[in-house]
């Protein structure tokens, strides 16, 4: 007989064993994973735990005894001596964690030439003074010369909690930051998304000439500095600018200035998305409101932007992040219109407040986060708007719709090239604008504020290295979170921590960079001021779009290349050195062209992090402006637009020589 309780057994499911292969992507997805959490997660909760630390000078803590005349007075609370003199209100004892204070200030009719002694010790083990540069945090005696005690000063003490951000948002000029940058990326994202949705639907559905002319002169201001264009705008409409009779009344420096800026070198991003989006169209559906008799306004209106509407929100939040985040731009033309990018410079630089710097970046990062969360939120929704039976959208010809297109574009084509043609002029005049003479003067870096030529160079360096160790990096570790099998925790993990740096702003980055890398307890100290420090941090800020470019050409690829693989027994790494690089070399060339570029114009992340050693183009750019040298920042911002061309060229070249090699079966 059968027996019956075989059919009522829980079915028990076998996982299939691990093999070598699958150990070493695992080894490959921990070691990737372990640098994104030592390079991003680490330097974050660094920076997020210095905004709740609180310093301030506790006088209860010090005791301190006088000898005028031979013998030692009483003992004085340093406290009741600050009482006593009302040198010190509660608010100016708040300090940051480098603080310092001299008691000879409380002290009246002190001099250093006196021969009155001094005696001052530590109440509390949790108390300290530094004698010199000498730390002491005994609780013992220490006695002190005239000379010596004034070079006494007492530490501050550390407490957690939210006092910082209390004192942030007390703070009128400060707390006013956060107004002004919603409010100019707001602006900003209406106008560059309205500019650059009629350029795409300019090239998308129109029969202009000059097409792809205007696609490569659009793309233009990704390859300079965003200090560039504030730099043209100081020549057009400055205090002595060329078309200063057209501001009237306004400054340039302030709003107007931060958002023409803003709106030149996030164009090109926003018309990357909008047109990809307008590209992806069924003719089907066009040629139904046609015959329908709807109007060309009503098509547009029920046809063209739904089907647009995921592409239009997505270059809505990429445009917004990028301005809000942005520094160099509003450095340049800001002038008093303080934002929230330069409050963190200037508490950091400026005040040396490293904890009010924190503050800041953690009410920087509650935006940038925001609005990265509601973009993942809209794309997952984004349904295909093609099928296997969509027809591609062919525009007609329309002689006065494309005049009037073409028109556009022109303009647009015009103030782009404009710009940068203001820039190269303003590099070579010797003396704007009482000596108009050509001249390369303004390209003699060296006797320049800012690194002089070896910037140049350094930053050529650090865009290389980026571009090699960052596509291996990235490349690497895309295949193996695809390609691999189980550790599905893990590999969501690296998912998350691989989408993490896109919605961190560069500002926040650099800043938290400094707490976890400076810190000497820090077994990497030794990396921080090198130009090691500077390509992981351009690496790690610019992984995610690297990321999503490596996943997207990974994901073209099917996955029976690994069964057969697996099948004839032959390792993953063989697969992936002769079958999966080679088919995704467009990709990869891709991935290293963004790095280079981007490692050559950022400068928010960076800012924070350089040496005399390991000085940058870009950060060269800011230093020569603040100096009054605008026209050598001018040139230097040039020479790195050039760079960026040659390298765009030779990516050119390179990807159609490689691709007729390599991709010759995709064309059979």
């Amino acid at each position: 007989m059968v027996d019956l309780s075989l059919k009522t057994a829980a079915v028990v499911k076998v996982k299939p064993r691990a093999g070598r292969d699958a150990w070493i992507m695992r080894a490959f997805i921990l070691v990737i994973g372990l640098y994104l959490v030592v390079t991003l997660a680490m330097p974050l909760y660094a920076m997020l735990s210095k905004s709740f630390n609180t310093y301030y000078f506790d006088l209860a803590r010090y005791e301190v005894q006088i000898n005028e005349d031979g013998d030692w007075g009483e003992t004085i609370d340093v406290a009741a001596l600050n009482a006593a003199s009302n040198k010190y209100s509660r608010d100016q004892l708040r300090t940051s964690s480098d603080g310092r204070l001299s008691i000879v200030s409380m002290l009246e009719n002190f001099s250093f030439r006196a021969k009155t002694l001094y005696r001052l010790r530590n109440v509390h083990a949790s108390g300290s003074f530094l004698s010199g540069s000498e730390l002491v945090d005994d609780t013992n005696w220490h006695e002190f010369t005239s000379n010596e005690f004034r070079r006494v000063y007492l530490k501050p003490v550390k407490t957690t909690g939210l006092d910082n951000f209390r004192q942030y948002f007390s703070n009128p000029s400060l707390f006013n930051s956060i107004f002004n940058s919603l409010f100019i990326a707001i602006v900003t994202t209406i106008i560059t998304i309205t500019l650059a949705f009629t350029f795409s639907y300019a090239i998308a559905r129109s029969k202009m000439r000059f097409k792809g002319g205007f696609k490569v002169i659009a793309m233009a201001p990704i390859l300079v500095p965003s200090l560039l264009p504030g730099i043209a705008l100081v020549y057009l409409f400055g205090n002595q600018g060329m078309l200063k009779f057209l501001m009237g009344d306004q400054s340039i420096y302030g709003p107007i200035g931060i958002i023409a800026g803003s709106v030149f070198f996030t164009f090109p991003h926003a018309m990357i998305i909008i047109q990809t989006a307008l590209s992806i169209s069924d003719a089907r559906l066009y040629e139904a409101s046609d015959a329908l008799g709807a109007s060309k306004t009503k098509t547009f209106f029920t046809v063209t932007l739904p089907g647009a509407r995921y592409g239009l929100i997505s270059a809505s939040f990429v445009v917004f992040n990028l301005v809000i985040t942005d520094f160099g731009l509003p450095k340049v033309i800001g002038g008093q219109f303080n934002v929230l990018a330069v409050d963190i410079y200037k508490q950091v630089i400026g005040q040396q407040n490293f904890e009010m710097g924190a503050v800041v970046s953690v009410v920087l990062l509650v935006p940038a986060l925001f609005a990265f969360a509601i973009d993942r939120i809209v794309q997952k929704k984004q349904v295909a708007l093609l099928s296997a039976r969509s027809v591609p959208y062919q525009p007609k010809r329309n002689r006065n719709f494309d005049r009037l297109m073409f028109s556009y574009a022109a303009i647009i084509a015009a103030l782009i090239v404009g710009t940068l043609a203001i820039c190269q002029y303003a590099a070579l005049i010797k003396f704007w604008p009482y000596d108009l003479s050509l001249s390369l003067t303004n390209y003699d870096f060296d006797v320049m504020d800012g690194g002089g030529w070896g910037s140049f160079y350094n930053s050529l360096k650090l865009a290389a290295l980026v571009a090699v160790i960052g596509t291996v990096a990235v490349f690497t570790g895309a295949y193996m979170v695809e390609k691999s099998q189980g550790m599905q925790f893990g590999r969501s993990l690296f998912q998350f921590l691989a989408m993490l740096p896109m919605a961190i702003p560069g500002m926040v980055l650099g800043l938290a960079y400094i707490f976890f890398f400076n810190s000497p307890n820090n077994p990497l100290n030794f990396i921080y001021g090198t130009m090691i420090i500077l390509v992981i941090c351009t690496v790690t800020h610019f992984y995610t779009v690297s990321h999503l470019t490596a996943l997207t050409a990974l994901k073209q690829m099917d996955r029976e290349f690994e069964s057969v693989s697996a099948s004839l027994k032959q390792p993953f790494y063989k697969l992936f050195s002769q079958v999966t690089v080679p088919v995704c070399l467009p990709a990869i060339l891709d991935i290293s062209i963004y790095l280079f570029v981007n490692a050559m114009t950022t400068v928010s992340a960076l800012i924070f992090l350089y040496s005399p050693d390991t000085t940058l183009a870009s950060i060269a750019m800011l230093n020569m402006d603040d100096a009054g040298d605008i026209a050598p920042a001018a040139a230097m911002g040039m020479m790195i637009f050039y760079a960026n061309v040659a390298a765009r060229i030779i990516h050119h070249f390179l990807s159609k020589r490689i691709y007729s090699k390599t991709q010759a079966w995709r064309t059979r």
